[in-house]
């Protein structure tokens, strides 16, 4: 299993789907990742990652959503009507977040929107081989949104525009680890920093090695 499946993994079982408003807020998360799309009167999320559609599934449930899942290849999709939230609206291109439900103070529910979003649209290198964290959103809207949120938690992330939506990335290791926790990742973090250790070590010793 890739680290990156290994942190959906403990983060879809996070055990906080009570809290109402945090629940609203990491669907939100999901629902501007580049993974979903509008198809007329439907919602269509899709992923090759089981972790992200178990967890979506549930979010979706706890908001008395009705839903279908279903399962080609290696591709998990789940399709669901439109759900009413009064901080998004529906465009072609994808949803956008309104400019009054951008005013969010509370950091329980800035968690949860970033924590939506990696589910849904992120991915984080094996610390081992490089330092690497990306999110990638369906707008430049909610890219640009994503961004000031984390600056809030002091965690300094950068825009690249791909070929389907908007990447939002770190590549230091510090605020990778920063991030991790920022979402929950209690015991992904504990592993990162391990992995982070060994790495710096070997990296020092090869330094010392080459001087000689």
């Amino acid at each position: 299993m890739s680290f990156s499946s290994t942190v959906k993994e403990e983060l879809s079982r996070m055990s906080n789907l009570r809290d109402k408003e945090s629940l609203k807020a990491e669907l939100l998360g999901y629902l501007i990742s580049n993974n979903t799309k509008i198809l007329k009167e439907k919602i269509k999320y899709s992923t090759e990652n089981e972790y992200n559609i178990n967890r979506f599934g549930k979010l979706l449930s706890n908001t008395n959503t009705e839903y279908n899942i279903k399962i080609t290849g290696r591709i998990y999709s789940i399709t669901f009507q439109e759900i009413k939230l009064d901080s998004i609206e529906y465009q072609s291109d994808g949803l956008i977040v309104k400019e009054d439900a951008k005013n969010i103070e509370d950091d329980s529910i800035l968690r949860a929107i970033i924590r939506g979003t990696f589910l849904g649209g992120g991915s984080v290198n094996n610390p081992s081989n490089k330092y690497h964290l990306e999110i990638i959103l369906s707008t430049k809207n909610s890219a640009e949104w994503i961004i000031e949120i984390l600056r809030k938690f002091n965690i300094n992330a950068k825009i690249l525009t791909r070929e389907k939506g908007y990447s939002v990335y770190v590549k230091e290791a510090e605020q990778i680890s920063n991030l991790l926790a920022l979402i929950g990742a209690s015991k992904s973090v504990l592993d990162f920093e391990q992995i982070r250790v060994i790495r710096d070590t070997k990296n020092n010793v090869n330094r010392v090695v080459n001087c000689e």
